[in-house]
């Protein structure tokens, strides 16, 4: 089976169409502009096909990726080109894809750590490895994970037919770099030839493709970096704690954020939301989702079942090592 992979495959075209008014209001249409909430403005959307099954493909895949940054083969293929500690080696394997970098643009793009924290660990990493060398430990890390973890499944029919599948997804994703750098240094990078690799390297596209939509979203609401951990740990997802703790902010700092918040109406007294902060905070995963959709409309609605379907085995060998 093959599965549409342009635009031409699709409902709608990119670019928006001429539309009357009463169509704009009733927001019944394929293809069209649907009001920012809390503002008269209007907004282009994707709409060619949902987007909430964008980021259900999105998050059923998300293990296969994600694990590179918790197992012990990561942190012994870093040390091995000289990248000592764990987040040291997370700032530089990620960042690698955009050159030797300076700390400031690791910020940029990680949006969410505490911008010590990211210039202590990655100030003078470029004179310990290069760009070349940590990508290079970054694909041997992932490919001991993968066959420790998804053992004779990683040679399997069903993984290379994924592997074929989020490429085709990945692919669709690198023609649209625009406003995204962190996934544009990622795109720029050379495709494995292993499928279980192909299938690793596409999702960290989708990922990193998905996450700068995400960053636009947040910065296109005004919130900083720590505005978003804050917003996110008001949905309830994850406790504060939790994110707090990982991306090192300090305390000061998240209590202004959190006053920050309250003064703009997005967060009670309690530091819940308010229903404008659930509101604009729905508003910003919607359009993340929306933002993700030229990748995945190149698969369409079946191509995307199919692929969650052929990954899940493995995803949840990967999902469950890791003890999520």
């Amino acid at each position: 089976m093959t599965w549409p992979s342009s635009a031409a495959d699709t409902l709608c075209p990119h670019a928006p169409v001429a539309q009357s008014a009463e169509a704009m209001v009733s927001n019944t249409i394929k293809c069209g502009f649907e009001s920012h909430p809390g503002h008269q403005a209007t907004i282009w959307q994707d709409r060619r096909m949902d987007a909430a099954l964008a980021r259900k493909t999105w998050r059923t895949l998300e293990p296969i990726h994600g694990a590179i940054y918790f197992v012990p083969e990561a942190a012994e293929e870093y040390a091995a080109v000289g990248v000592e500690g764990r987040m040291r080696g997370y700032f530089a394997s990620r960042a690698a894809p955009m050159g030797a970098v300076v700390p400031e643009v690791v910020i940029a793009t990680f949006f969410n750590f505490d911008p010590e924290f990211v210039r202590t660990n990655v100030q003078g990493v470029w004179n310990d490895t290069t760009p070349e060398q940590i990508l290079s430990a970054r694909t041997r890390a992932a490919d001991r994970m993968l066959r420790r973890i998804g053992g004779d499944l990683v040679d399997s029919a069903d993984v290379a037919e994924a592997a074929e599948l989020a490429r085709v997804a990945a692919t669709a994703a690198c023609d649209d770099i625009v406003g995204r750098p962190l996934f544009a240094g990622h795109a720029s990078l050379a495709w494995p030839e292993a499928p279980h690799l192909v299938l690793w390297h596409a999702q960290t596209l989708l990922r990193e493709h998905r996450g700068d939509g995400h960053i636009a979203a947040m910065v296109v609401e005004g919130l900083s970096g720590c505005d978003a951990l804050v917003t996110h740990a008001a949905a309830g997802d994850v406790p504060a704690a939790v994110l707090q703790g990982t991306r090192s902010r300090q305390d000061a700092d998240w209590r202004a954020s959190v006053a920050g918040l309250c003064d703009r109406g997005w967060l009670d007294a309690e530091g819940a939301f308010t229903d404008v902060g659930r509101e604009r905070r729905a508003w910003i995963e919607q359009r993340t989702d929306e933002l993700s959709l030229p990748a995945y409309a190149a698969l369409g609605a079946e191509g995307c079942e199919r692929l969650r379907e052929l990954a899940r085995p493995l995803s949840k060998l990967m999902a469950a090592a890791l003890g999520f």
